[in-house]
């Protein structure tokens, strides 16, 4: 599985998910423009020493990275999604998709995407941090396809 990030605004946020993608063995793609330069001492700070071990692959926007992985599908996890990530059935090589922390993805990315996939939270909640969304629904396509 693969797991790509929209326009992130929070260098934590991606240094989280580099050493996610490091220890677990999934493939990163960073669509720009990022929030922040990419160099960003916070974000290697969050990624620790595991920058190196991680497969991670920019894009200068939305169409390239559509573009270079049109074989793939794409999950999106969405606050706007009414299907659970928990009753989806993943395949190998779908790609999820994070949204940028402060505004999520536009509609073209919205209607791009092959499925959407929210995950349910107590009332009067919005959202949960991306690194931890990412986490969880990883989770579940890696014990799926695994």
């Amino acid at each position: 599985m693969q797991l790509a990030v929209f326009q992130p605004d929070i260098p934590q946020n991606v240094g989280t998910l580099i050493r996610f993608s490091a220890c677990m063995g999934v493939k990163l793609h960073i669509i720009e423009p990022c929030g922040f330069p990419i160099d960003e001492k916070k974000m290697r700070r969050a990624a620790m020493d595991y920058a190196d071990k991680a497969e991670v692959i920019r894009h200068v926007g939305w169409e390239e990275f559509r573009v270079q992985n049109s074989e793939f599908r794409i999950i999106l996890a969405t606050t706007k999604a009414a299907k659970p990530y928990t009753k989806i059935n993943y395949k190998k090589n779908d790609i999820l998709l994070m949204g940028r922390e402060s505004a999520g993805v536009p509609e073209e990315v919205h209607a791009a995407a092959d499925e959407r996939v929210l995950i349910e939270m107590q009332e009067g909640c919005r959202s949960l941090n991306i690194a931890v969304s990412a986490a969880m629904i990883a989770g579940e396509m890696i014990r799926q396809t695994s």
